[in-house]
């Protein structure tokens, strides 16, 4: 009999797993995870990741457990340990989920094709996300293909599994993964019983007010669901969310307005989870180029390593950006209007390289998502071409989101005794004040409106350049949203060159 070998990767638990469901409709199953020391070299990944993902590990291995089962770990390169099996195990077939991921990971994906093609080994790979395969996905469907995979019916953990067993191996720590301490003070609660925690407290304690305070760090430690880790590690499938707050909204009364807002605001942001790591799946170069050419070189590569270093340090001079990034530093977890704030400082204030300060940022984040994160990252830097440029205001987001300046004391000591009126902007102040009051805070690397200004001069310019209209029709054809798919190709054949410049956002 041919043993049905379940390739665990981002889908860490046992419902609502179709690559589960199928492998053991087929026979008995070895459920499987490889560790790959190379992947945890490339420069996205960190320690902090790893905690998280093998807090998961060990909680699906004690779920396997109580099925009398044991979670395979093995440690090494994934068509290495493939043919390992196969020679140990005969004839056998592999199951998995698709998965989007960093560049590494796709050529990764290609071996083993490559490998179980040559070895006559069926992969089938299931959807677990509202993403489908390949470059030439229709975005004019994409909408409706989302809504009926998420209305399919949540697959229950399957029962009377036949586990198999084989030789497996301990998780490894970070260390000899070689992952540097990353300053990780805070670490979130792994596995499927927090998530599940998460999901529930959300919908019912701390959403109410999601659409008003999910934009200040203040509020949305709460009142975002938090779930962004369990949905990146697979702790909970995205179907059972859409439908748990699918079912939620139906229980509320039409009294219960701050609820349903809330609640239809949550729903649109897991429709747009999809939307965007589509961008990626249909254009893997998005990683490290722009989605309209016409950027590339905008900046310079490497950017400045000096304003790179202050940025990651939360030692900008801009105490509400370096608040947010020590916050991030310590958590893992920021909200995101704080990562559009983070990354539109490094590329336009300080023209650092999206790829450059992407790669940082992804590292902090326990949550990464390499389809959100890329696509964003691009999008925050003004060099798709199609979205509004956003420069955000460091100075206005701070007045706005933090007005007592509570949030910037907290994350920046240093500001502790800086007076209520210059706690936002600290340069403000004379010398002698400055000296007595914050003398180890550190200078502002630049001017918030000549750095502004420099950056929308340069932006502008490229996108009167001949050609720049017509790449960027072609990008809203091949990635733009379509939520009114007739109203958005109609914008994508008329689309005007110029732009919306919100330098006070």
């Amino acid at each position: 009999m041919t043993t049905q070998i379940v390739w665990f990767k981002r889908d860490l638990r046992l419902e609502d797993n179709a690559a589960l469901i199928a492998a053991t409709a087929a026979g008995p199953v070895l459920p499987l995870f490889i560790v790959e020391p190379e992947y945890w070299s490339q420069p996205d990944t960190s320690r902090r990741q790893w905690q998280f993902w093998r807090g998961c590990l060990e909680d699906i291995g004690t779920a396997i457990a109580k099925q009398n089962g044991m979670l395979i770990t093995r440690v090494g390169d994934v068509v290495t340990i493939l043919e390992q099996l196969r020679a140990e195990l005969g004839d056998i077939a592999l199951h998995s989920h698709q998965e989007t991921g960093n560049q590494w990971t796709f050529a990764r994906d290609i071996a083993v094709k490559r490998w179980c093609k040559n070895h006559r080994v069926r992969w089938t790979e299931h959807r677990q996300f509202g993403v489908w395969r390949g470059p030439k996905v229709n975005r004019d469907r994409w909408s409706s293909g989302w809504d009926k995979m998420m209305a399919q019916p949540v697959l229950p953990a399957p029962v009377d599994v036949q586990w198999l067993v084989s030789a497996t191996e301990p998780l490894p720590t970070a260390d000899f993964l070689s992952l540097p301490d990353d300053g990780l003070l805070h670490a979130p609660a792994p596995g499927r019983d927090a998530a599940e925690t998460a999901l529930y407290t959300f919908l019912h304690q701390r959403g109410e007010n999601y659409t008003r305070e999910m934009s200040s760090p203040r509020t949305a430690e709460s009142a975002c669901s938090r779930l962004s880790a369990h949905l990146a590690y697979g702790s909970l499938s995205i179907r059972e969310v859409v439908q748990a707050a699918w079912a939620r909204y139906r229980e509320l009364s039409p009294n219960d307005k701050a609820w349903r807002q809330s609640l239809r605001s949550f729903i649109a942001r897991l429709h747009w989870h999809c939307h965007f790591i589509q961008k990626l799946e249909s254009e893997p170069e998005a990683e490290f180029r722009a989605f309209a050419r016409v950027y590339d070189g905008i900046r310079p590569q490497p950017g400045n390593q000096e304003f790179l270093n202050a940025w990651e340090a939360g030692q900008t001079g801009y105490p509400f950006i370096d608040a947010a990034m020590r916050y991030l530093n310590a958590t893992g977890w920021i909200n995101f209007r704080m990562r559009a704030m983070l990354m539109s400082f490094a590329c336009y204030h300080l023209w650092l390289p999206w790829q450059q300060a992407g790669i940082m940022l992804a590292r902090k984040f326990i949550d990464y998502e390499p389809g959100i994160h890329w696509p964003q990252s691009q999008m925050q830097a003004g060099e798709t071409g199609i979205n509004t440029v956003r420069i955000y205001s460091p100075v206005k987001q701070s007045f706005d989101q933090d007005p007592d300046g509570e949030f910037i004391r907290k994350w920046v000591p240093e500001l502790r005794d800086a007076p209520r009126g210059f706690v936002h902007e600290p340069w403000r102040m004379t010398a002698a004040e400055r000296a007595l009051q914050c003398p180890n805070y550190s200078e502002r690397l630049v001017d918030h409106a000549s750095a502004a200004k420099a950056a929308k001069d340069a932006i502008y310019a490229l996108r009167r350049k001949p050609g720049a209209r017509s790449e960027a029709k072609a990008v809203v054809i091949k990635h733009g949203s379509r939520k009114r798919s007739r109203d958005r190709l109609a914008r994508a054949k008329s689309l005007s060159p110029q732009l919306s410049f919100d330098l006070g956002a």
